[in-house]
């Protein structure tokens, strides 16, 4: 009898037993994650921060390893979308502008001058529009789990303060080498330079290059950007939010409660990682702009009648991409943001 009540207490736990006891043990060893920039930066230390908690989370189950700087792209950060589809890269923390030269949708958060701050953003990103940019990657192998940021591009040079079109003439800027970020530019009348950061960071010492445009917490604060430069413009031209996603395959080889547990994990870190790159940029905690005045810049606050007036100089620009990203997108978009002011 104490036999068949074992057997029957066996059969009991194996029926009853989580499902991710039995599919954990068919998980790969190791899951890769892609990031373009160093740890050091939020964007990096947020993948990190991911990784740790759904290693955490699931008892070792899924081990997510993050490979930082460009490590998975060998240097080309427009290839990582593909690696990311062919599953190569498990996951990613993605900025929109690396992926927008494949999924042109996402140039939508590069039209200049489009969201006036980050309260447009999250209206756009957790509504339908952000949900039809999701319903686009899922199509195409991937899924977005949480959005980041990498923030607002502002610009800074060494040569005069910007606070209309006009000083912007004739400057030597360094650019992402997007082809909208190199037209918006030359709009503006700037001479757009495509350059890696090293070499771009040496043609600032050299004065060969004038300015750069870049997030203030989350490249020019750490980058020490003084260093080059004392003049900041806080113009929010473009904003670059980031994409925590993972590989369709990928995610449909986890159980449902660890598919659960990556979600959680994921909006947790992103959100977190967020918070970190608006820190000291949202009134009336302007500290970030205090730390750059503090280390001798020049830094000038555009209003929105100031943006208008550098948005007006763009038209070109933003008729042209909004036929790439698609009409009814972009209409979706500012009706998002206007709802949200």
């Amino acid at each position: 009898m104490k036999t068949r009540s074992l057997l029957f207490a066996l059969i009991a736990c194996l029926v009853l037993m989580p499902s991710f006891a039995l599919a954990g043990s068919k998980y790969k060893k190791e899951y890769k994650m892609s990031v373009v920039v160093g740890p050091k930066l939020p964007w990096g230390a947020g993948a990190t921060a991911f990784a740790d908690l759904v290693r955490e989370r699931t008892d070792g189950r899924i081990n997510i390893k993050v490979y930082t700087s460009s490590a998975l792209t060998a240097g080309k950060q427009t290839n990582e979308f593909l690696l990311h589809r062919q599953g190569v890269a498990a996951f990613c923390f993605a900025s929109t502008i690396n992926w927008s030269t494949t999924i042109k949708s996402l140039n939508l958060f590069n039209l200049p001058f489009f969201f006036p701050d980050y309260k447009a953003l999250d209206a756009v990103t957790s509504g339908e529009v952000g949900a039809d940019l999701a319903e686009m990657l899922r199509k195409k192998g991937v899924t977005i789990l949480a959005w980041g940021e990498n923030g607002f591009r502002e610009i800074t040079n060494s040569k005069h303060a910007i606070r209309t079109p006009a000083d912007l003439k004739g400057l030597k800027v360094r650019v992402v080498g997007t082809p909208i970020f190199i037209e918006t530019m030359k709009a503006l009348g700037a001479n757009p330079v495509n350059m890696n950061w090293g070499d771009a960071q040496v043609a600032f010492q050299q004065g060969i290059v004038d300015g750069q445009e870049n997030p203030v917490v989350a490249i020019e604060i750490p980058m020490k950007i003084w260093q080059f430069h004392n003049h900041a413009t806080i113009w929010r031209y473009v904003i670059d939010p980031l994409m925590l996603t993972v590989n369709n395959k990928v995610m449909a080889s986890f159980t449902p409660e660890d598919q659960e547990i990556v979600r959680l994990a994921a909006v947790e870190a992103a959100t977190n990682q967020r918070d970190i790159v608006r820190k000291g940029l949202i009134a009336p905690d302007l500290s970030a702009l205090d730390t750059m005045r503090a280390n001798g810049m020049e830094v000038v606050e555009l209003s929105q009648e100031d943006r208008d007036v550098f948005r007006a100089k763009t038209t070109a620009v933003y008729e042209k991409w909004t036929k790439v990203i698609g009409a009814d997108l972009v209409k979706k978009a500012a009706a998002a943001i206007a709802a949200s002011r």
